[in-house]
């Protein structure tokens, strides 16, 4: 037996019954030797830990914009967050972990610049609308690799699909991911507003912190144990009425308080306006964009092109080509 083998037998002997099995995916939409040391799911963790729109995840806004401080979380952290706290609730409920990684580290990768400030802009500009998880299914499906794509297999990419927005995964690996995502970014976002003096630890409600905690590490741990003690033996990823109902009053006083707040968010309407005039810059002039963009141009638009480019920037290269096609550059005789 090769190593994959070994492992594959290894999850049919110890994983719940309603895992979803490396051996029993529905594959990918060309079909590959399979792999002598790596099931089909590890190979995807490999495949987009590799990818260029995942190591842009470092330079991309999470919450708030241009900090100052090395310790505020990025589009990055968030999503090793992610994958840590959907990782623990699989084991928890003996699932399979490898799909869970895969499907977290790639739910955000066709995140904007700017968070979500960023996709509002673009989803009023974009003819359709735009989301970042549709987008991750793009990035993932037909701009990686010079337009070949990853070419995952079936199961992670609904996953990435169906980590937020109306669909449902049908693999409780992508069910639990979407949890995952809220409980990371509710809690990291607290983090960060204590630390940039946004909020302070007293201004959470008391019910909510008696019900999950008083700090990160409590209620993460609350909640995260909550779905394993609330979904064992079950085919269905659930919370708690009292641990949901909590979570709804924390993530809504993150909203009124941190998400809505002009001091946090004093800066997203230049980013905004900067993405609309790029989007604009380049839909008028579409030769501008770099070749790789020229087939998506001419193959399906001009404005899917540029949304693809855009979609794709970091803050840091979106705020430079802004400067290279607004700002008048110094002049001297040469």
């Amino acid at each position: 037996m090769t190593l994959r083998e070994q492992t594959e037998a290894a999850e049919r002997a110890q994983l719940s019954p309603f895992a979803c099995l490396a051996s029993a995916s529905r594959g990918r939409e060309r079909p590959l030797e399979p792999c002598p040391t790596r099931t089909c799911f590890q190979r995807d963790i490999d495949r987009i830990v590799h990818s260029k729109a995942f190591r842009r995840l470092k330079h991309k806004t999470q919450v708030f914009l241009e900090p100052e401080g090395d310790h505020y979380r990025t589009r990055m952290t968030h999503t090793i967050e992610v994958s840590r706290i959907a990782r623990t609730i699989a084991r928890g409920l003996r699932l399979n972990e490898d799909l869970t990684e895969a499907a977290a580290y790639g739910h955000d990768l066709g995140h904007t610049p700017f968070g979500h400030a960023g996709e509002r802009v673009l989803h009023e500009i974009m003819p359709g609308g735009f989301a970042h998880n549709e987008q991750s299914l793009r990035v993932v499906d037909r701009l990686e690799k010079d337009g070949e794509g990853l070419n995952l297999t079936w199961e992670v990419r609904r996953g990435i699909l169906c980590h937020t927005g109306s669909d449902r995964a049908e693999t409780l690996e992508g069910q639990l991911l979407r949890l995952a995502d809220k409980i990371a970014y509710i809690n990291h976002d607290i983090d960060d507003a204590i630390r940039g003096k946004i909020i302070y630890p007293m201004d959470i409600p008391l019910s909510v912190s008696q019900m999950l905690g008083f700090t990160h590490s409590e209620r993460i741990n609350t909640l995260v144990t909550d779905i394993i003690a609330s979904s064992a033996g079950r085919n269905e990823i659930v919370q708690s009425a009292a641990c949901r109902d909590a979570m709804h009053e924390l993530r809504e006083f993150m909203f009124e308080y941190v998400y809505r707040n002009p001091v946090a968010k004093g800066e997203e309407g230049k980013a905004q306006d900067m993405l609309r005039r790029l989007f604009e810059y380049y839909r008028a002039d579409p030769d501008k964009l770099p070749p790789e963009f020229q087939e998506i141009r001419m193959e399906e638009s001009p404005e899917r092109a540029v949304c693809d480019y855009i979609s794709g920037m970091t803050d840091k290269f979106a705020v430079e080509q802004f400067g290279e096609a607004f700002i008048p550059k110094a002049w001297s005789v040469k």
